[in-house]
């Protein structure tokens, strides 16, 4: 497994293929182009295939939050989640928050990561 911090080579289109294969959806090229540009990408790798991705959004300062963590179905519970976590604590420049779905909260656990706030988010309609 290769792992990359700061993924320079990370673009919109392997992006988008790899985000179907977890979340189905209809995504813009354009806006999602603009979206990895603003965040620290970690990403893993098979050879050369996307199977993994962590991105970071952080004022460098105050704040910052995962904004997902991704791996594909068939690449789960074997590590690779948990290093792109490890490189996301080793690379952040800033403390982290960050939302859970109720059945991936073991897993932030079993790697270190303390319960915080309550979430709540905002629904903008697009």
């Amino acid at each position: 497994m290769d792992y990359k911090v700061d993924d320079k080579e990370l673009n919109a289109s392997m992006f988008i293929s790899f985000v179907h294969q977890v979340w189905p959806g209809d995504y813009d090229m354009e806006r999602t182009k603009s979206a990895l540009s603003k965040t620290l990408n970690i990403t893993a790798y098979d050879q050369k295939e996307l199977v993994g991705c962590l991105r970071i959004l952080s004022d460098g300062y105050y704040f910052g939050t995962i904004t997902e963590l991704l791996v594909l179905p068939q690449y789960q519970k074997q590590g690779v989640g948990s290093k792109l976590l490890q490189l996301a604590k080793d690379n952040t420049p800033t403390m982290l928050y960050f939302g859970s779905q109720p059945d991936v909260e073991k897993f932030y656990e079993k790697n270190g990561c303390q319960k915080s706030l309550q979430s709540y988010m905002i629904i903008k309609e697009r």
